[in-house]
């Protein structure tokens, strides 16, 4: 990580030290209410919890310090991108979105945004890179790509974006703010979903929207209060708590992936693997140039369906979940819900075990 990114994680501990009065609790309290005192409405403070709630204050605070940027807090993942692309969309305006991307958000555009008078055009990751955007009024971004780990090259897409006329909206669930920087590249607005590193420990689901357009945030905000997606004051305190130790967290999830990676290349039991530090890795440059880490996912594929699934089955140390990002080692054969990988495509993601025992495990179960 850049030294901007610690002394951002580092701020992030404190973030309410000189808000703290004599006898206050150090960790933050939860607030579970839904109405306030409200004697005036002209006073100021909160009003209704649909609104806001001095738990979410608190999370947001967190979230604003690591994106350099005002956020708001969700209750997943899916409710950020989706408050994103209705604060961005219109009818009669056509919104460009990953064919090989989080399927979810594919799902989203096909099932609510199309029937709305949207056009929605899928591209490769890959073919970004060439794309023509004229015309279109939101390019949305996913990089690296959940679950194969392309990448695109935000600042060349975002400047063509925005010459085109374009908003743009980036997926950043998969590398953290402390791993990439969408905002500073010239992304409009920034969504991830925080249940996964994050938050880190899988008991939480939870998302935010960052941007520095205070008409866009304004937008999706209203879209929050008026939808009802909001986090439960107890959600917030679960990723406020996690938030604070991502950086060492992350740091370690990091560190294994890496060492993993740089031992299952060439391994018999695959026939292709895929980490962005591997200096072979296609994407290679790109994530260099782009991001201060290269991540904790590991793109493992296998001859067929059995082998992969063998494999997740007999390695005590990975947990066969669909996600990610968590203290836990977990994998995943992507193709059973139709992703385009191959059918022996698994996600691995690597937690914080110690990883003597982490490899000794994945050694073993790679034995065919």
């Amino acid at each position: 990580m850049r030294e901007d990114d610690l002394q951002r994680a580092a701020m992030m501990l404190h973030h309410r030290k000189e808000h703290l009065a004599q006898g206050d609790p150090i960790a933050k309290p939860i607030v579970m209410t839904s109405a306030y005192h409200l004697p005036t409405v002209q006073a100021g403070g909160h009003f209704y919890t649909r609104a806001g709630n001095p738990t979410w204050d608190a999370v947001e605070a967190q979230l604003t310090l690591l994106e350099d940027a005002p956020s708001l807090a969700f209750p997943s993942g899916m409710a950020a991108i989706s408050a994103a692309l209705m604060a961005c969309v219109q009818g009669g305006g056509r919104v460009v979105l990953p064919s090989d991307g989080y399927y979810v958000t594919r799902v989203f555009a096909e099932t609510f945004l199309r029937p709305l008078g949207v056009d929605v055009q899928f591209l490769a990751a890959r073919d970004y890179a060439a794309a023509d955007f004229a015309g279109a009024s939101v390019v949305y971004v996913e990089t690296p790509t959940n679950p194969f780990l392309d990448m695109v090259d935000i600042a060349g897409v975002a400047a063509r974006a925005h010459a085109a006329g374009a908003k743009v909206i980036v997926d950043n669930t998969t590398m953290t703010p402390l791993l990439q920087r969408p905002l500073d590249l010239g992304a409009d607005l920034v969504v991830a979903a925080d249940t996964k590193a994050p938050a880190g420990h899988g008991d939480v689901l939870f998302g935010h929207v960052a941007g520095r357009n205070g008409a866009l945030m304004t937008r999706v905000s209203d879209w929050r209060r008026m939808s009802g997606a909001i986090p439960s004051p107890f959600d917030a305190w679960l990723v406020h708590r996690g938030l604070e130790t991502l950086e060492l967290r992350l740091t370690r999830m990091c560190e294994n992936a890496g060492e993993i990676a740089r031992r299952l290349q060439g391994h018999k039991a695959l026939t292709a693997l895929r980490y962005l530090g591997l200096p072979e890795d296609r994407d290679h440059d790109l994530a260099r140039r782009q991001m201060s880490g290269f991540g904790f996912l590991i793109g493992m594929t296998f001859a067929d369906e059995g082998r992969a699934e063998r494999f997740l089955s007999r390695c005590p140390m990975i947990e066969q979940a669909t996600s990610f990002g968590g203290v836990h080692t977990s994998g995943e054969r992507r193709a059973r819900w139709g992703d385009g990988v191959p059918l022996g495509f698994v996600r691995l993601s690597v937690g914080i075990e110690p990883l003597g025992p982490l490899w000794a495990a994945i050694e073993t179960a790679l034995i065919e």
